[in-house]
Order: C-alpha cells, then sequence, then structure tokens
C-alpha cells in the first residue's frame, strides 16, 4: 500500500508428505547346523566426528567515516521510532563490531517488531515474517548507502508516519507537563460557569489548538471543541462533558505516547507489501472499511468481540459468501446461553437441536431470527471467526460496539456483498434478492480475482486524513500486556548485548 491510512494475506504452508522406506528383512536360507558354531563378530565402533562449531558470521567492515556517520543516527532513530523511551539510557557503542550488531539489532526491531515468537498472545494472529538484515545491511556497507538503508527499514505506510508524527506531538506534550485532572462533578454543557469549565478549556487547548486556553465560559464554540474531543476518541459526540468524556480527558499524556508506541509495534508486523483490494476492520473501534486501488472507497460500523470474547487479529482471504446461513452454534455459548432457555423456547427461536445425549448440539435454522442475518462472509483462519449480518440492529447505534462472541457483525452486509460479487454476472442484485427470499441456504463462491484480502487489526491509536490523532480504549489490555512484552524481551536483548 503506498501511503495511505490503516491498514500479512494468510499464507497458509503446504506440507509434503515424505514416505520413508522400510527394507524388508531378508530371510537366510535354512541349513544344517554346523557342529560348532562360529563365534558372533565383534561389532566394529564406527568413529564420532567431531563436532565443529557454525563459522560466526562474518560482519561488514565500516569506514571511520561511516562509523561516525552510523553511531549518532542510530541513538536518535530509535527514539524517533518508539522503541525507546524519555528517561531509557542513551545506547552505547564499546567497538566496531558492536556499533555493528547494534545497527542489526535496530534493523530487525523496526522492520519487524521486537517480539519473539514465544512472545505472541494467542489471539495475535498476525505475524512478522522473518527478516535478516544482514546481507542488505553488508551491501549498504560495500556502496556506502548506509543512511538509505536505515530509511526504508521501517513500515512504509501512512498510518505508521502519521502515528510517529504523533508520538513527538505527545511527547513534547508531556516534556511540556502534560495535562492536568479534570475534577468530577454534574455534567458541563452551554451554559456552566466556573472554575470546572476553566479547566476544561485549559485540559482540551492542549491537544486542539483551535481552543481558546482561558475563559470560565461554556459557550457554542466550546462546545464546538467538545464535540470534536469526543469524536477522537470515539465517543457520543453530544458536546454534552460528562463521565465518559471526562474519564478520556483524564487519561495520563504519557498514557497516550505509549499507547501510540504500542500501534507503531503491530505496524511493523504487517507485510512490506498490502493488497491494493482488500478489507481492514479495526476491532477497537469496531469500524470496517474496504479498500480498492489502495485507497478507502467505502466504510461502515461494526460489532466486535466483547472482552473475554476477543476477535482475533489475523489476515485471510473472503472465498465465499453464504446466503441465508445456519449457525451452528459452538459448544461454549450453547452450554452457557441456551441450553439453560429450555428446548421447547429454542426451537420456538429457530434452533434445531441436532444428535442426543452428550452428543446433541443446536443449530439455528435460516430466517429472519437468525444470529447471522442474510449474510455470512467465509474466510479460512484457526479462530472459527467470520463476517456476518444480524438482525439486531440497535448496538450499531451505540458508540461502544464490542458485543459480539469474536466474530464480526457488519452494519450493511448487503452492499458488501454487492461489491464482492459484482463481476460476476450469475450474481447480480436482483438474483441475490431472489436467492435471499427464497429462504435455502446458498453458498456462492467468489471467482479468484475478487477474492479480496481481509485484516482484523487492533488499533487504538491512529491518525485521521489531517493528521489528527484518534485513540480508543484498550478493551482487550492488549497494549498494556505488549508494552509488558516488549519490556520483558528488551531486557533479555540487553543482557545477551552485555555478554557479547
Amino acid at each position: 500500500m503506498t501511503k495511505v491510512f490503516s491498514g500479512r494475506t494468510a499464507r497458509r504452508a503446504a506440507w509434503t508428505a515424505v514416505l520413508a522406506g522400510i527394507a524388508a528383512p531378508v530371510v537366510a536360507q535354512q541349513t544344517a547346523p554346523s557342529p560348532q558354531a562360529s563365534p558372533a563378530p565383534a561389532l566394529q565402533e564406527v568413529p564420532v566426528p567431531p563436532f565443529v562449531p557454525n563459522p560466526p558470521v562474518a560482519l561488514p567492515v565500516l569506514t571511520a567515516a561511516q562509523a561516525a556517520e552510523l553511531a549518532p543516527v542510530l541513538t536518535e532513530a530509535g527514539f524517533a521510532q518508539g522503541l525507546r523511551r524519555v528517561g531509557d539510557p542513551t545506547p552505547s557503542f564499546k567497538d566496531h563490531d558492536a556499533l555493528v550488531r547494534a545497527a542489526l539489532d535496530y534493523a530487525r526491531a523496526v522492520h519487524s517488531g521486537r517480539l519473539a515468537e514465544s512472545d505472541f498472545d494467542p489471539n495475535w494472529g498476525l505475524r512478522p515474517t522473518a527478516y535478516d538484515p544482514l546481507p542488505a545491511f553488508a551491501e549498504a556497507v560495500k556502496a556506502n548507502r548506509i543512511g538509505a538503508w536505515l530509511r526504508q527499514l521501517p513500515p512504509p505506510w501512512a498510518g505508521y508516519d502519521t502515528l510517529q508524527a504523533g508520538l513527538a506531538t505527545y511527547r513534547r506534550i508531556v516534556a511540556n507537563g502534560g495535562w492536568d485532572k479534570l475534577a468530577a462533578g454534574a455534567d458541563m454543557t452551554v451554559g456552566a460557569s466556573g472554575a470546572r469549565v476553566a479547566a476544561l478549556r485549559k485540559r482540551l487547548s492542549v491537544e486542539d489548538p483551535q481552543v481558546i486556553a482561558t475563559g470560565d465560559k461554556f459557550d457554542a464554540e466550546l462546545k464546538d471543541a467538545v464535540v470534536r474531543a469526543q469524536r477522537r476518541y470515539g465517543l457520543n459526540p453530544t458536546g454534552v462533558v460528562s463521565s465518559g468524556t471526562l474519564a478520556a480527558l483524564n487519561v495520563p499524556a504519557q498514557d497516550r505516547v505509549g499507547q501510540i508506541m504500542a500501534n507503531m509495534e503491530r505496524w511493523r508486523w504487517l507485510p512490506s507489501e498490502l493488497p491494493a483490494k482488500r478489507i481492514q476492520v479495526n476491532i477497537a473501534a469496531a469500524v470496517l472499511t474496504v479498500f480498492e486501488g489502495d485507497a478507502p472507497i467505502a466504510s461502515m460500523k461494526a460489532v466486535t468481540g466483547r472482552p473475554g470474547n476477543e476477535t482475533p487479529m489475523l489476515q485471510s482471504k473472503i472465498h465465499s459468501i453464504v446466503l441465508n446461513p445456519p449457525w451452528n452454534v459452538p459448544t461454549g455459548i450453547a452450554q452457557k446461553e441456551l441450553w439453560p432457555k429450555g428446548e421447547a423456547a429454542l426451537k420456538a427461536q429457530g434452533y434445531k437441536i441436532i444428535g442426543t445425549g452428550a452428543n446433541r448440539r443446536l443449530q439455528q435454522q435460516p430466517g429472519p431470527k437468525s444470529a447471522l442475518g442474510r449474510y455470512k462472509f467465509d474466510f479460512p483462519n484457526n479462530y472459527a471467526v467470520y463476517l456476518h449480518d444480524t438482525p439486531s440492529q440497535s448496538t450499531f447505534a451505540s458508540f461502544s460496539r464490542l458485543a459480539s462472541h469474536g466474530c464480526v457483525r457488519l452494519e450493511k452486509p448487503g452492499p458488501l456483498a454487492q461489491l464482492l460479487l459484482r463481476n460476476d454476472p450469475n450474481w447480480q442484485p436482483e438474483q441475490i434478492n431472489a436467492a435471499l427470499a427464497k429462504g435455502d441456504t446458498l453458498r456462492v463462491s467468489l471467482q479468484e480475482q475478487d477474492q479480496v484480502s481481509v485484516y482484523l487489526l487492533y488499533w487504538t491509536a491512529f491518525a485521521n486524513a489531517n493528521g489528527t490523532m484518534n485513540f480508543r480504549g484498550d478493551p482487550y489490555g492488549w497494549d498494556k500486556d505488549l508494552a509488558a512484552k516488549i519490556e520483558k524481551r528488551s531486557a533479555i536483548t540487553a543482557a545477551a548485548v552485555s555478554a557479547r
């Protein structure tokens, strides 16, 4: 993708079975035993070859000028790219090899992230591809193009660039003292006045240059500023400062810096190229965006997993659309939420009981009551999640839409289905509507060229089109979890470096 906001197609490993040949034992011809059996031959000792360690990797040799160029750039780049925090010790390079290894460590971190495979939460289905920076670095040293090599390491996405700019902005805010916590109290709206309104003005002015920082009157201009803030935080833009808005405004500036750094890390897990045609779901914001030709062409509200039923981060490809899908209820949901209602109530809601005894399961039949609605968008993944319609539209009116069991409900699945099938002459809107009206379950396979990549991503910090930073809550605690894992991995890496 070429510098556009928000954004690895799933690579399914093809395994080749290798059958080992087993030699049949040779049966010796039976002969009469000799009077004296010959002694068994002595076993021959096979010498064990001595262990020869792999030769150490030869590091490229820098010229004095290259070393002088590289050291200060590394010191600054790690900070600017969000790999180091304010107060972290400045890296020192005790000798030539330490400087080279530091460059390679920086390259891995900024290009593919700082986590080892074992650090990833099971729900973090995105994984950066393996990356060895040594060959390209050696070529850069040979061609005397170290600066160009350093510049191409970070993710090449506008979403990452805007986070980097936001990081610098919010670090400046922290350096200037951040913002004071607003006191709790009655809701503030137009007509209010006093010390709390004055504190609100001062607080909003830190992030919003349009706000006049002085004064204690809640006027129409201040209401507009509150609306802008509520939009930045994904809140209902009422212009009234109630407890939810206060909570968002009272998140410390240093915590916002941490959010930005966590999201920069997740950008490093994406591939260096994204399909120009794709669907992206921001899990934290519960929004789906359709990209075509690397530009967003449509978006809609979504409902994503509630905490405890998290929607996983993953990448895959939509290969088919199921019209009038039945819902095969997962065992856990059936046991916790449905079986206690009783069989009569379940049958009244369109559930079919399949099997008996311990093997019985529930399937909700297609129809107006089906939890999957009229559309299901299938893509292969290890989490049994998918995009789907829903008969319950009320949740889309909410500004907090984390309410599903992990799958992604869509506000406008019909237009999405028509968009994905638009090149199939057999499935134009008229045919789709006729099939839906008939009520039978049909799986419509997308033509190969129309299969679309889908990315489920967890963005809690991002910039809008004009570069303004937006924040969402950390509903799954993944920002904090990621920060803790990075801290632990950094300590391990530092210990390894000091032992060199």
